[in-house]
């Protein structure tokens, strides 16, 4: 069968950037938000609460709706001005929201106990009551409402817009590389793929052009991160918060004590993994692997590579293995244009999967090139788009799971599609290749993942005291690297804080270590449907419902019936992938 890898945009909104229709959401959706803040600002009686609660989360699937619909547009031409403008529209929009749940969150916390006991019994809040609750919380340990809706407001033009600054510049890169006897201009998306090619010498070139790259357009990001860094800092000293970390694990719902838990046992494994690096570069027949060698392809005698049309059938044939409801929902999404997936220059670099809240549909982007990394992007992407289908008929509080279990979603299913190959492989290179690339995904949450994590909490300690300087961030960028991997690498990338979009976020902080999780926690649900079979669907199902319901300890205590807060579990799911190590070892003792 013959996929489009071009996505429907024009199903939300026809003509793009330049849409009536967009233009006419837009203006209706503002007069809205102007409406219904009126609405919040009057004195409210307990039915009248439980309907502006009601009509809040409908308000907020508008701006989905626009935000998701521009967020594509920017992402697939990011020359596309009128986009870019539209941008700082919905971010208003974004804005006008989160000071309307400001204003709910000061009505909440004004209710007297037996209001609040009364209000939360509701029978039509029962399904939201944990987000409820949540907000209550949250609200008591911030600034007062006035204060967190300024902050919010200047955050428009300070903290968003410096988000805005990044992404602008990196649309903007044009980096020549050297293929096929000329000289070709680059996205920083399409140089990435030339990083993981199999081809060493393409990947030594690729990983100097690119530190060259993004050192010269370091002095413009060191300015972007240390004031989103110096934004965030002040915004927490004057909330009486002094750890850093606070915001994201709240956002994660999540405690520390899981945080280092997992941690903790990733870092007593760590060695088993060096073994295999020391064993993969053999094979790559190096003395010790680069930065760049990390995640590249084993040599096989011609590269291996994939149209699109089969890696999509051969998603959904994988998929049905385990559970016949998510390849169906795969096959409709790839028929029916969800996926941008061309190989072609203007399009920002990376990939992500964006909910339109009204329409109950997703977008998936990347951009595909036929390498099995990309059928696993594709793979993962897909499996947030089911998450995001699992939860679309409920209430949207209900719908507003954290990124850690966002990310647990999309690797399990990146995972199933993963150990199908290998288990079905019958070539022993074919087979090797594809054991490897498994393993190595392992190597990107366990050690990629971390120096990120290393990085940026004493990138903040440093930022506590002073601006940090371009050269500092370099330093404090390879340190991390370093310890990540257990120094056992020939060359790092100290510029890796550049280019690295997820530094630049500015819709969630530490946007890291949630992807650790994800991976293992999804490795520990894949152990049990392994063990319960294709009858664990349905448990699968529901537990992503309860996804946005609860605290990640609440959910492994539900539906899996472990503890996080120990290494126990942890360890569990990290055997999965060892075993994957002891087995790539033993097909390469020679």
């Amino acid at each position: 069968m013959s996929y489009p890898q071009n996505w429907d945009l024009e199903s939300f909104f026809k003509g793009g950037s330049t849409s009536e229709e967009l233009h006419s959401f837009v203006q209706n959706t503002d007069q809205i938000l102007k409406e219904f803040t009126q609405r919040l600002n009057q004195s409210l009686s307990l039915r009248e609460l439980e309907t502006v609660i009601h009509d809040l989360q409908e308000v907020m699937q508008h701006t989905r709706e626009s935000g998701a619909f521009i967020s594509c547009l920017t992402a697939q031409n990011v020359k596309d001005e009128q986009a870019t403008l539209w941008q700082g529209k919905v971010q208003e929009q974004f804005t006008a929201v989160q000071n309307l749940v400001v204003g709910l969150e000061e009505k909440l916390v004004a209710l007297t106990p037996d209001e609040w006991s009364t209000l939360i019994e509701t029978e039509s809040l029962k399904e939201v009551r944990f987000n409820l609750e949540e907000r209550k919380d949250a609200a008591d340990d911030k600034l007062n409402p006035a204060e967190e809706k300024l902050a919010a407001a200047l955050a428009i033009d300070g903290y968003h817009a410096w988000g805005a600054v990044y992404n602008q510049a990196v649309g903007r890169m044009q980096i020549s590389f050297e293929e096929n006897g000329e000289t070709k201009l680059l996205s920083a998306g399409q140089l990435q793929n030339r990083l993981n090619s199999s081809n060493r010498e393409t990947r030594e070139q690729a990983s100097v052009v690119s530190e060259e790259a993004w050192q010269k357009e370091a002095p413009l990001f060191t300015s972007t991160l240390n004031h989103l860094a110096g934004y965030r800092l002040k915004l927490y000293e004057a909330r009486g918060w002094d750890d850093v970390l606070k915001e994201p694990l709240a956002i994660n719902r999540m405690s520390e004590k899981t945080l280092s838990a997992m941690w903790e046992a990733i870092t007593e494994n760590k060695p088993r993994f060096y073994e295999f690096m020391d064993r993969k570069a053999q094979l790559l027949g190096v003395k010790k692997l680069a930065l760049h060698d990390v995640h590249a392809p084993l040599p096989t005698e011609e590269d291996a590579t994939i149209s699109y049309d089969a890696a999509c059938d051969l998603i959904i044939k994988h998929f049905n293995k385990f559970s016949p409801k998510l390849a169906r929902f795969t096959e409709g999404a790839l028929r029916d244009g969800w996926v941008e997936a061309e190989d072609r220059a203007g399009k920002r670099p990376g990939g992500f999967c964006t909910s339109f809240g009204l329409s109950k549909q997703s977008r998936i982007f990347m951009t595909y090139d036929g390498t099995m990394a990309n059928v696993a992007t594709l793979a993962h992407e897909l499996g947030h788009a089911y998450h995001s289908h699992c939860l679309k008929e409920k209430q949207p509080f209900a719908q507003r799971y954290a990124m850690n279990v966002a990310e647990t979603a999309s690797t399990f299913a990146e995972t199933i599609v993963a150990d199908a190959l290998v288990s079905e492989a019958e070539d022993a290179e074919v087979k090797l290749a594809l054991l490897e690339n498994k393993v190595n995904r392992a190597l990107a949450f366990f050690m990629n993942i971390h120096a990120r994590f290393l990085f940026e909490t004493r990138f903040y300690e440093a930022r506590k005291k002073k601006l940090v300087s371009t050269g500092e961030l370099n330093e404090l960028m390879e340190e991390a690297q370093r310890e990540a991997y257990g120094n056992q690498l020939e060359t790092y990338s100290p510029t890796f804080w550049a280019s690295k979009l997820h530094f630049h976020i500015t819709g969630v902080p530490f946007y890291n270590f949630p992807y650790t999780f994800g991976y293992l926690f999804s490795m520990g649900i894949y152990k049990r449907a392994l063990e319960v079979g294709r009858s664990f669907e349905d448990d699968y199902i529901s537990l992503l419902e309860d996804t946005a319901s609860m605290s990640v300890e609440e959910l492994a205590e539900k539906h899996l019936q472990v503890d996080l807060s120990t290494k126990t579990f942890w360890q569990e799911a990290i055997n999965v992938v060892l075993a994957d190590v002891d087995e790539f070892m033993k097909l390469t003792d020679n």
